[in-house]
């Protein structure tokens, strides 16, 4: 069952809507501290630009074999031009992408000292789109969907502005009509405007600040309220809530009823959670695409978040380490 699974994420077309984001990296060694003020001095030996932000799903997408087309707004700039350039180096289509003359490139500049992360540098727009901007993302997105084969649509929402409540609404009635599942990486801003989607997966911090409440991951009796009352809100299909260091929860409906499943996190050697979230949001909505029991899609998508962990930096999931994993720590 589990190589069937992956064989059938090939050629899998999803629409990614959400904020991208150049991830632009300054590796270097350490091996003094400045005399100007406390700080470690990196000597420079490579400077790296990535896709990031909703593209960093796009490309876990791709390398599970998947076919994704992102749909965003990026500036009408220099960095814009380098991640159009970047999609069409990993031969992913940019007709998607809206440049926009009012609005800058979202760049986020990390500079990596013996490979650890000193500093994060934010070069954004976080204002709403334009409502010229918000047009011509509409009709993106309505082009691709009557004119693609998409089987799931993933929100990934890192709050810089690009998804609207308007936004969220136009897409989630579109996706009804043609009966396609949408799946959400939701952040504060829009939290509560995700409303009748098919899967929603906040992590902890997320539900606190969006509900106004306390919860622990210690504690699954408080997640199941948070999650419970959360579910109503929305009136989404399944809820998975990522709990860091104590797993993922997910709640869904069943008929008439509610199941729900935890799965504990796997004992890693952690270097870097940065594009963690990007990852389970990825793997499993190509379960969820193929129809996989939310349960077992939690479980995989649970182990798919650990596993990028493991490495430094912002870096998609690899496909063959993952079903090797799958195959050799789960049972279906």
């Amino acid at each position: 069952m589990v190589n069937r699974l992956f064989t059938s994420f090939d050629n899998t077309k999803v629409l990614v809507i959400g904020d991208v984001m150049l991830d632009a990296y300054v590796w270097g060694s350490v091996d003094r501290i400045s005399p100007e003020a406390p700080v470690p001095i990196v000597a420079v030996e490579k400077n790296e630009n990535r896709l990031g932000g909703a593209a960093n799903v796009a490309l876990n997408l791709a390398s599970l074999g998947a076919n994704p087309v992102l749909c965003s707004v990026v500036g009408n700039d220099t960095r814009g031009n380098d991640f159009i350039g970047l999609l069409k180096a990993g031969n992913m289509s940019t007709a998607g992408i809206v440049q926009s003359n009012g609005r800058k490139t979202t760049t986020k500049f990390r500079i990596i000292g013996n490979n650890t992360q000193l500093l994060r540098v934010d070069d954004e727009t976080t204002d709403d789109l334009t409502s010229d901007d918000q047009t011509a993302l509409k009709s993106r997105i309505n082009k691709i969907l009557d004119n693609e084969p998409v089987r799931i649509i993933i929100f990934q929402d890192y709050d810089k502005g690009i998804i609207s409540a308007d936004l969220i609404n136009y897409t989630v009635e579109l996706a009804k009509t043609k009966n396609i599942p949408v799946a959400v990486d939701p952040k504060k801003r829009n939290f509560l405007s995700y409303k009748n989607v098919t899967l929603f997966k906040p992590n902890l911090k997320e539900i606190q600040d969006g509900l106004n409440i306390t919860a622990s991951g210690k504690n699954l009796d408080s997640v199941n309220k948070a999650v419970s009352q959360l579910q109503e809100l929305l009136q989404a299909n399944i809820v998975m809530n990522t709990l860091s260091e104590y797993g993922v929860y997910t709640r869904w409906r069943e008929n008439d009823n509610f199941e729900s499943s935890h799965h504990v996190a796997h004992i890693r050697n952690i270097a870097d959670v940065s594009g963690a979230g990007d990852t389970v949001i990825s793997v499993a909505s190509l379960c969820l695409a193929e129809g996989l029991e939310p349960g077992d899609m939690t479980a995989i998508a649970n182990l798919a978040g650990g596993l990028v962990c493991e490495k430094v930096g912002v870096v998609p999931i690899d496909k063959n380490k993952l079903q090797e994993e799958v195959i050799k720590m789960l049972t279906f």
